[in-house]
C-alpha cells in the first residue's frame, strides 16, 4: 500500500488494488499468524508442560518422603497406643476384677484409667500431626484423606474421654466408695459379688442410688469412646500394613 502511494505521488495516479488482491493479502497474513500462534508456540509450551510436572512431582515426592526416624516414631506411637488399649481394656480389668476387692479395684482404676486416656490422646495427636505433615492436601488421595479423618476422630474422642467421661467416672466412683465404707461394704472380691447388699443400699440411700445411675451412664459413654478409639487404631494399623513394602 505504501509503495503504491509513493508511485502515485511521483508519477501519475495509480488506482487502488483490486478487491481480490486485498482479500488474498488479508487471507495470507491470517494464515501466517495462525501458523505462528496456533502451531509452533503451543508445541513448545506443551513440550515444556510435559517435561516440568514430572520433574516437579518427583522432586515433591523426594521432599515429602519421611525419614527412617519419622517412620520408626510413627510405628512406635501406633504400637504403644494399640498395646495400651488391648491391655487396659481386655486384660488388666478382668485380672483385677477376679483378684482384688471392690474398693482396691476402684482405687487402681481411678489412678490408671486417667493416665491411660491422657497418654492415648497424646499418641493419637502425634500420629495425626506426623501423618498430616507428610501428606499435604493438594497431593492427597481419598484413602489418605480418610486416614487423616480416622486420626482426627481418634484424637477428638480420646480427648473427650480423658477430660470428661473418664474423669467423671473416677470422681463418682470415689463418692460411692465413701458411702459403701460407711455401710461396711466394699471389701468383697469382684464387682459381681454380694449384689444383694448393694441393691439394698440403692433402695435405702437416695444419694447412693443417684451416684450409681450416673456412674452407669458415664462408664457406658467412656467405654463407647474407648471402643471407638480401638477401632480407629485397628484401621490405622491395617493402613500401615497395606503400605509396607516388605516385612
Amino acid at each position: 500500500m505504501c509503495i503504491q502511494r509513493k508511485r502515485t505521488r511521483g508519477g501519475g495516479p495509480v488506482g487502488p488494488p483490486p478487491p481480490d488482491s486485498r482479500a488474498a493479502d488479508l487471507l495470507t497474513s491470517c494464515v501466517d499468524s495462525e501458523r505462528r500462534c496456533g502451531h509452533s508456540a503451543p508445541d513448545h509450551r506443551s513440550a515444556g508442560l510435559e517435561s516440568l510436572p514430572g520433574g516437579a512431582r518427583s522432586t515433591m515426592a523426594a521432599e515429602q518422603e519421611p525419614s527412617f526416624t519419622v517412620k520408626l516414631l510413627q510405628l512406635l506411637l501406633l504400637s504403644t497406643y494399640w498395646g495400651m488399649q488391648i491391655w487396659v481394656t481386655f486384660v488388666s480389668s478382668f485380672v483385677m476384677d477376679n483378684h482384688l476387692n471392690r474398693h482396691t479395684y476402684g482405687f487402681i482404676q481411678s489412678r490408671l484409667v486417667p493416665f491411660y486416656l491422657h497418654l492415648g490422646s497424646a499418641c493419637a495427636f502425634f500420629n495425626l500431626t506426623i501423618f498430616a505433615m507428610y501428606h499435604p492436601q493438594d497431593t492427597m488421595d481419598d484413602r489418605e484423606a480418610f486416614q487423616i479423618f480416622i486420626f482426627f476422630v481418634s484424637v477428638t474422642v480420646a480427648a473427650v474421654n480423658a477430660q470428661w467421661f473418664g474423669q467423671m467416672t473416677s470422681e463418682i466412683m470415689a463418692d460411692m466408695h465413701l458411702v459403701e465404707q460407711a455401710c461396711g461394704l466394699g471389701q468383697d472380691i469382684g464387682l459381681s459379688s454380694n449384689r444383694e447388699a448393694y441393691a439394698k443400699l440403692c433402695e435405702t440411700d437416695v444419694k447412693y442410688r443417684r451416684l450409681s445411675s450416673r456412674l452407669w451412664l458415664y462408664r457406658l459413654l467412656s467405654s463407647l469412646c474407648n471402643l471407638c478409639c480401638i477401632g480407629c487404631s485397628f484401621y490405622s494399623l491395617c493402613y500401615t500394613a497395606e503400605n509396607l513394602v516388605a516385612l
